[in-house]
C-alpha cells in the first residue's frame, strides 16, 4: 500500500519540489540532491503518513528547510535564477525568440532582486500554483503574511517591468 501511495501522491510532486529548491539554491545539482533527500525522508516516515494533513505542504516545508540549510552551510549563492525552458516558444521567429529571451531575462533579474520571502511566496503561488493555505503551511508563515509578501513581490515586479518598459 505504501509503495502505491508513494507513486500516486508523492512522486508526482517531485518536479514542483525541484523547481522550488532550484529557486532557492540557484543550482540544479544541489536542487536535485535536496529533492532526493526529501523523498528519502518522506519514505522513511511512511509509518506516519496517516498523521499528515497535507503531504504536499510537508514536502514543500522540508524542501525549503533543506535548501536554506544548504545555503547557510555552503554559502554557495550565485546570481543565476532557474532556467524555465517551458517559457520559451521554440516555434517563434528568431526576432520573437530574442524579444522573449529579453523579457525572460528581465523577469529573472526582477525576481533576483526580491527579498527571499517575497521570492519564495511568488514562486509557490504564481509559478507552482499553490493555494495561500498551502504556502502558509509550507513556509510556516501566517496567511496574512503570505498575502502581504505576495502583494509586495508583485508590486516590485510590476514596477521593475514598467521601469524596463516590458509591462
Amino acid at each position: 500500500m505504501s509503495q502505491l501511495y508513494f507513486k500516486q501522491h508523492i512522486l508526482p510532486a517531485k518536479d514542483k519540489l525541484y523547481r522550488f529548491a532550484q529557486s532557492i539554491l540557484k543550482n540544479a545539482m544541489e536542487a536535485e540532491d535536496v529533492v532526493q533527500e526529501v523523498l528519502v525522508r518522506i519514505w522513511q516516515r511512511r509509518d506516519t503518513w496517516h498523521e499528515v494533513e497535507n503531504m504536499e505542504a510537508l514536502m514543500m516545508t522540508m524542501t525549503k528547510n533543506l535548501s536554506l540549510d544548504r545555503l547557510r552551510s555552503k554559502h554557495n549563492r550565485t546570481d543565476q535564477l532557474p532556467e524555465y525552458a517551458d517559457w520559451r516558444d521554440e516555434t517563434a521567429q528568431p526576432d520573437q525568440q530574442m524579444e522573449s529571451n529579453d523579457m525572460i531575462n528581465t523577469i529573472r533579474n526582477a525576481m533576483q532582486h526580491l527579498p527571499e520571502k517575497h521570492r519564495m511566496v511568488m514562486q509557490l503561488r504564481d509559478i507552482e500554483g499553490l493555494s495561500y493555505e498551502e504556502i502558509s503551511q509550507a513556509l510556516n508563515m501566517p496567511l496574512s503574511q503570505v498575502k502581504i509578501n505576495l502583494f509586495r513581490a508583485r508590486t516590485h515586479m510590476r514596477e521593475h517591468l514598467i521601469k524596463n518598459q516590458i509591462a
